[in-house]
């Protein structure tokens, strides 16, 4: 049996990859940036919520788009119009350009997970899903960690235009690779008939046309997804935008070098990643329903990150990174297995559309948490210790996954698959 399921996954690592690699230049070049422009931590809150609201509408539309253009072509739409959204940053010229040109950015990389989620239903069987997707969602860290070593490097030698120009410009080469590998498996001529066979082993049905969002939204099993989204997507924003310059402005951290302690904890999100979709994976295996196997998993992580909350006891930096790095592992575990309770409960042409409606609904929260965050930091900023707001975030970060996990099982208790043409929709 060929294996060429997995080549595909990694495409989607670097897809993934590149686009937080490119959303994850400005949190670097915020010292920077704020000296150019003249921010204050509200104005910095206004340019990442310019992202967020063009990045919620994004997935939506992007969700419809890909279920109904194709996977291929979708995807590769998205990449362009990120691509070269991320190049437009080096033309800004004042705080009003940055907002109108991260907007262009989040309009572009809001298709990345409608897409690579879709890609991950068409290609594998339920039991390898959530490890596929924590394989490529592992990227979200790649980008983080890669960022942190390249663009103080750039910055340096060739200024902050340079940075955004060149991350811009990976995209494309990426495109020219997924355009020429990509195809859907039962069309595909490198796929061997027995891979064939096991990706569609599952007993899937509903393979038809795509379904309308007011149809989807009528299911409980929607909103178990949306509600998830909702309340943890924006703690995973903040650990992107804010943990540069709070590591900056609490333990003094230089920038413009290459930042260890970044490196430390976008390198363990990465191996919660991938663990975090394998154990899901593994309970399966041993016999235990999907129901059980994820929300076992997924109660799990929600337990790990609740110690971010004793960052404020800590005494030194690496016990803040110790503390962050359990955080954000625990965070993309959880994401992994998040994302795959949608390939598990509805049909593989409804896939995209609910991932869109979730990732809307996770980039609202997003949206809005920057206020809470400019105007808690600003407050204690002006008083002198910043610090203490970033207490109060980390309190707040570490008590929303547990509420998130009691919602998706009250929405979902026993996470059924779903017939959408035949079955009677549950009311929400």
């Amino acid at each position: 049996m060929t294996n060429y399921r997995w080549r595909i996954v990694v495409l989607l690592f670097v897809a993934t990859t590149i686009n937080y690699l490119d959303r994850q230049v400005i949190s670097l070049l915020k010292p920077t940036l704020e000296v150019v422009f003249n921010w204050t931590e509200t104005d910095y809150s206004h340019v990442v919520m310019a992202f967020q609201g063009a990045y919620a509408l994004s997935y939506v539309v992007f969700g419809r788009l890909i279920d109904v253009i194709g996977t291929k072509l979708g995807y590769t739409i998205a990449v362009c119009l990120w691509s070269v959204a991320a190049m437009m940053h080096a033309l800004a010229t004042s705080t009003f350009g940055f907002g109108a040109y991260r907007a262009l950015l989040g309009l572009g990389e809001g298709g990345n997970f409608p897409a690579a989620i879709k890609t991950v239903a068409e290609w594998f069987p339920r039991k390898e899903r959530a490890l596929a997707t924590g394989i490529f969602n592992s990227g979200t860290n790649i980008g983080a960690v890669v960022a942190p070593i390249l663009v103080p490097w750039v910055l340096g030698v060739y200024g902050w235009q340079m940075a955004f120009l060149l991350t811009g410009l990976v995209g494309f080469i990426w495109v020219i690779f997924w355009w020429w590998s990509y195809e859907n498996p039962q069309r595909h001529k490198k796929l061997s008939k027995e891979e064939l066979v096991y990706i569609t082993s599952d007993a899937e049905s509903n393979a038809g046309g795509s379904v309308p969002w007011l149809d989807l939204l009528r299911y409980r099993q929607t909103w178990a997804f949306v509600l998830g989204k909702l309340l943890t997507d924006p703690v995973w924003w903040f650990f992107l935008f804010w943990l540069p310059s709070y590591f900056a402005s609490s333990f003094n951290l230089d920038l413009k070098k290459p930042s260890l302690p970044l490196i430390f904890v976008y390198t363990a999100a990465t191996l919660g990643s991938v663990g975090g979709g394998y154990l899901s994976g593994y309970f399966i295996r041993r016999g235990w329903t999907v129901n059980r196997s994820r929300k076992t998993a997924m109660f799990l992580y929600a337990l790990c990150i609740v110690p971010i909350a004793l960052t404020r006891y800590a005494t030194n930096i690496w016990e803040v990174v110790g503390l962050l790095s359990l955080a954000v592992a625990a965070h993309q575990a959880w994401s992994a297995n998040l994302f795959t309770l949608v390939s598990d409960m509805f049909p593989k042409n409804a896939v995209s559309s609910v991932v869109g409606l979730g990732g809307m609904a996770g980039s609202v929260g997003g949206l809005l948490f920057p206020i809470v965050v400019g105007a808690l930091l600003d407050t204690y900023k002006a008083a002198g210790n910043i610090s203490i707001g970033y207490n109060y975030l980390f309190v707040i970060c570490g008590s929303a996954y547990l509420l998130a996990w009691l919602c998706i099982h009250l929405f979902a208790p026993r996470m059924k698959p779903i017939d959408l043409p035949t079955n009677s929709p549950e009311a929400p």
